[in-house]
């Protein structure tokens, strides 16, 4: 209904309420000759600023279907069926053929209420029976249409047939308001320079202000919770004095990948079944050919050249290495990184070229890929937050106690570390927290102290030690955001409500 419809209504409720209470606003509309909805409307909007009362009254209503319409405009189908039947008597088929889709239903109509007869002896032929008809089916759907209800079997019969369904109404007894008056003044939703102007405010309705009313809902981005859980693991790194690493490409090569890290050819990680290699371009062509050689030789001896400019007088590494071939070709590979410990190498090794030796603190947060198979807890694409710190003398007790002040500012106490193997590490361990969803500790990451295979042959003295660890920033969000399932946090299937609902992430320090 329009504006000005329910402006009318509002003028007639108001100029009949001054006689007496309205009894039933249907009633009313139709003597009013107004649209009931614009009435309904009208009255709502009255009742919202205390100028009526309404007591609703419910009633039992009923349509026309689209068969009820037809019925009303044709005939009921038994009666078009008995129309259609001549004085000499008519065939089925010409009976189907003229009344069409309503044939079978007339038909049968007509058979129960006896108006027509089969004549087997005439080879079916159909007569007449009854002389006249009445039809009550369409006599009954007009009344419907007029508001006069017909016997309620006779509703129930309608039904069955389709011709009607319920339309329940409600119609409203109009009494008058606390704040009745005969013209109805708008409240003003906020005082204005003219109100102020002229004096009008101290005489004015206000609306009452609704404190718990939500605002606009403003048309914005959202930030994911893995955005939102890496802000917080990055400001934690710089709270300790970390210094964030380049990490802004997928793309690496196998041997800062493999190969620097002390990770033989060999290793089943460096299968297809593991690692996606890139086709095109295959392999590179920047790979420092000295320290390459170095590499090489710890691979397959044990024994290379250490020693750089921080190391004048270098110790032999006094490692057997893997005793076995190692494969220019295959450290040329390109492929997309299985972990960001490809870029602390480059660090660390560019670290061991300077002419003194200086303690560094890094650490990473960047995406990494792994042909894993996919379950509550893998993805063959995640994110891995990694630190490490690079001084002399360091022991496997520095490492642990700087993972449990790490997780101390995440609010996680509960850390636990078992033994693991990792080629590049030793010792190695395994870091895991209990998740309360899952109810069960679940590997959270991986640590360790690089081998001297590593960090010798890139140039670093015998005393220089390096201590990392490496997490997914998908399980920790799932344990603060009580996710049990990652494929809900990250990928295709994620739920969009939740990136727009999912709360703040303020890690506790």
């Amino acid at each position: 209904f329009s504006q000005p419809a329910r402006v009318m209504a509002e003028a007639a409720i108001l100029s009949a309420l001054q006689a007496g209470p309205i009894a039933n606003s249907l009633d009313f509309s139709k003597d009013k000759e107004l649209d009931h909805l614009a009435v309904v409307g009208a009255l709502k909007s009255l009742g919202a600023d205390n100028y009526v009362t309404m007591t609703a009254d419910d009633h039992e209503g009923w349509k026309l279907t689209d068969d009820g319409h037809e019925a009303v405009a044709k005939g009921s189908p038994e009666a078009v069926v008995y129309g259609l039947v001549s004085e000499g008597g008519s065939t089925k088929a010409d009976i189907e053929q003229l009344a069409g889709a309503m044939a079978k239903v007339g038909l049968s109509q007509c058979m129960a209420a006896k108006w027509l007869r089969i004549d087997k002896d005439q080879g079916g032929k159909i007569f007449r029976e009854a002389g006249s008809i009445s039809d009550a089916v369409q006599a009954q759907l007009k009344g419907i249409t007029s508001g006069e209800l017909p016997a309620k079997a006779d509703i129930e019969k309608l039904k069955k047939r389709k011709m009607v369904v319920a339309a329940n109404y409600k119609t409203y007894k109009v009494e008058k308001g606390a704040a009745y008056a005969p013209t109805r003044t708008k409240a003003a939703a906020d005082i204005t320079l003219e109100m102020i102007q002229d004096g009008s405010w101290k005489t004015q309705a206000f609306k009452p202000y609704n404190f718990a009313a939500l605002g606009a809902d403003p048309a914005a981005g959202r930030l994911h919770p893995l955005l939102k859980v890496r802000a917080q693991f990055r400001e934690i790194f710089l709270e300790m004095g970390f210094e964030e690493m380049p990490t802004s490409r997928f793309v690496e090569t196998s041997f800062w990948n493999f190969d620097a890290l002390f990770q033989p050819q060999a290793h089943p990680a460096r299968d297809m079944q593991d690692t996606f290699f890139i086709k095109d371009p295959a392999q590179t062509l920047k790979i420092p050919a000295e320290y390459m050689a170095k590499v090489k030789a710890t691979h397959e001896t044990g024994n290379c050249a250490v020693g750089g400019p921080q190391d004048p007088n270098p110790v032999p590494i006094a490692s057997l290495g893997y005793r076995n071939s190692w494969s220019v070709a295959e450290t040329e590979k390109n492929l997309l990184r299985t972990h960001t410990t490809a870029i602390s190498a480059q660090m660390l090794y560019k670290l061991a070229q300077a002419p003194v030796f200086e303690p560094k603190k890094y650490f990473s947060i960047d995406r990494v890929f792994r042909n894993e198979t996919l379950d509550a807890t893998h993805l063959a694409e995640f994110h891995q937050l990694e630190g490490m710190v690079v001084d002399r003398n360091l022991s496997l007790g520095d490492l642990m106690g700087t993972i449990e002040a790490f997780f101390l500012k995440l609010g996680m106490t509960d850390i636990r570390f078992k033994p693991t193997y990792n080629p590049y590490t030793e010792p190695s361990m395994e870091i895991f927290h209990w998740h309360k969803g899952l109810n069960k500790y679940v590997e959270i990451g991986n640590s360790g102290m690089f081998r001297p295979e590593m960090l010798r042959p890139m140039g670093f003295p015998e005393d220089v030690s390096c201590i990392a660890w490496g997490l997914s920033l998908e399980r920790p969000t799932m344990i603060l955001y009580g996710i049990d399932n990652i494929r809900d946090l990250f990928g295709h299937k994620v739920d969009l409500s939740m990136i727009k609902t999912n709360p703040i992430c303020r890690l506790v320090k």
